[in-house]
């Protein structure tokens, strides 16, 4: 504390005991400078000091402030102030002044601290690293399956807080990674495919969430697959990106590209190669493919904005067919242990025939083949493991968790046989549920699950929450920052199911004929309130599958 003699006409002659506001500074803070002025003890411009009023940033109300500002006293204190000091100087004798004094300054210094701290957070912006996983369901070690090894997701998911119950607004790429990164639904989009540029077409002047960041001085740069360009005929391209969303671009290009033409292909007939069950067991290492190549570009940008505020977004291809990555990451999966998903029998005799796409069930392919796509499937997801390892490594040296959002996101599920189908594009749970891990420095419920139904559309809003930005547009979503703390949080979840909507009136089936089927030990079906699609929801999804 400082002790500095009161001066003016009549002084009393003693010291008045005050704590400087706001840091140590040399004679009287400007709050205390205003107080001896305002009470007639002093001018503000003793001690060296000049402040008023009217200039100090501790009172001045309204207007904008600089950055490091502290906020506006409340308006209690605004109002009582001024009071507090006519009593003051109602006072008869100048040394009761200053015991009183003492008093104000401590009630005013109360109400001012925890605004200079708030004044600290707000100066400081949140970076953002977003990253993005191509066709990842929720087999995932955190996720309870016990035969994928993904121990980087689970390292993430120790760190912050795993959606057990995130869904996404439509079960294919463009369309959900567009709704995710304008905040708004697909029925409001108009993205219903894979060709369309919203830009071009539908949303001329929507303020994209990287856009929002960049207009904000924030340095915004994308690596890999952000938005919808098609794998892998358009890997190293931009393919359907939005230049207005971004300061850098980076479109890497690996060794899976070149080797397209060694894959098995069990469907050549049916689907294209970005869309069949294709697999390559290569030789190579892992730095040569493209996935890799991500993993190094996001790093070094990374280590050369780590010192101002960013937001990176990393896409990552695999696990996207064609699932070309080292055969070593093959070899974690030995075909004996991996097995078909358990269905109900007859399971799709009560399922309307718009929602199986894939006829006849699982192409009519036998058993083994499925099995061994099953196996190229989680191979891909422990090659992109490994690569997501690195960046989460180069957050830890770079020592930027405090002062980072890390969130990892699958744009979509993907069926593994399940119900006879594979790949994407139907309401079913495997397909419409995606994994979700959002770790946020300092929140309480980091390292644990939240059970509370979400969707894709909330990851705009708790973003720019955090960061203290306000979308132009206002987001279809809400944010998840009071799951973060309070993951058992009394949670609406109406507004979490409409991507059905969207979904069936693209496919031109109606909500519920789609979605709805009987009860069975596997699933279930729950209507979250009167003419709203049926989200169809897992009983215990865990236990259908391999441990």
């Amino acid at each position: 504390m400082k002790q500095f003699h009161t001066k003016g006409r009549k002084n009393c002659g003693k010291l008045c005991v005050l704590p400087p506001l706001l840091g140590e500074r040399a004679g009287p803070s400007p709050a205390v400078a205003i107080l001896l002025k305002m009470t007639g003890l002093a001018s503000a411009r003793e001690g060296g000091v000049r402040a008023s009023v009217s200039s100090n940033p501790v009172f001045r109300v309204g207007g904008a402030r600089a950055a490091g500002e502290a906020r506006p006293p409340s308006s209690f204190l605004t109002t009582i102030g001024p009071v507090l000091v006519r009593l003051v100087k109602l006072l008869p004798m100048r040394n009761h002044r200053c015991a009183v004094l003492s008093v104000l300054y401590l009630f005013l210094a109360t109400a001012t601290l925890p605004a200079a701290d708030t004044a600290k957070t707000d100066a400081r912006k949140l970076n953002v690293l977003f990253i993005a996983v191509d066709d990842l369901n929720n087999h995932l070690g955190c996720y309870g399956n016990r035969i994928v090894k993904s121990q980087n997701v689970d390292r993430l998911a120790r760190r912050g807080v795993r959606f057990d119950r995130a869904y996404c607004q439509f079960p294919l790429c463009s369309p959900s990674r567009v709704s995710l990164l304008t905040g708004l639904r697909p029925d409001t989009t108009r993205i219903l495919d894979l060709q369309t540029d919203f830009r071009k077409t539908t949303m001329p002047d929507v303020v994209t969430m990287p856009q929002l960041f960049r207009q904000n001085h924030y340095f915004v740069a994308r690596v890999g697959k952000l938005y919808h360009y098609g794998v892998p005929g358009q890997i190293g391209t931009s393919g359907l990106d939005d230049p207005l969303s971004w300061d850098q671009v980076i479109n890497p290009r690996g060794r899976d590209r070149d080797e397209e033409d060694k894959v098995t292909n069990l469907n050549p007939k049916n689907r294209g190669l970005g869309a069949s069950l294709a697999w390559y067991e290569s030789p190579g290492n892992d730095d040569e493919f493209t996935d890799a190549r991500v993993a190094a570009e996001t790093i070094r940008l990374l280590e050369e904005h780590k010192d101002k505020p960013f937001f990176i977004g990393c896409g990552f291809y695999r696990p996207h067919v064609p699932w070309i990555v080292p055969k070593k990451y093959f070899d974690l999966y030995p075909l004996e242990n991996i097995s078909m998903p358990k269905g109900p029998p007859n399971d799709r005799d009560d399922i309307p025939p718009a929602a199986p796409w894939v006829k006849p069930p699982n192409y009519g392919l036998n058993e083994e083949d499925c099995r061994r796509a099953i196996r190229a499937y989680y191979a891909s997801i422990s090659y992109m493991d490994a690569q997501l390892g690195k960046v989460l490594d180069a957050l830890d040296r770079l020592k930027l968790w405090d002062n980072t959002i890390v969130i990892l996101w699958g744009d979509h599920g993907w069926h593994l046989g399940e119900h006879g189908l594979w790949q994407k594009m139907s309401l079913f749970e495997e397909s419409a549920r995606v994994p979700l891990i959002v770790a946020a420095p300092g929140q309480k419920a980091n390292g644990k699950g939240c059970e509370r139904v979400v969707e894709s559309l909330d990851i705009y809003p708790t973003i720019t929450d955090f960061c203290g930005l306000v979308p132009p547009q206002n987001p279809a979503g809400a944010s998840l920052r009071p799951l973060l703390d309070h993951p058992r949080l009394r949670w609406d979840p109406t507004k979490a199911v409409s991507w059905a909507a969207a979904c069936a009136r693209s496919a031109g089936a109606t909500p519920n004929g789609t979605m709805a089927r009987k009860a069975s030990s596997f699933t279930t079906t729950r209507r979250t309130r009167a003419n709203s699609p049926i989200l169809r929801t897992t009983r215990n999804m865990r236990s259908s599958w391999p441990r």
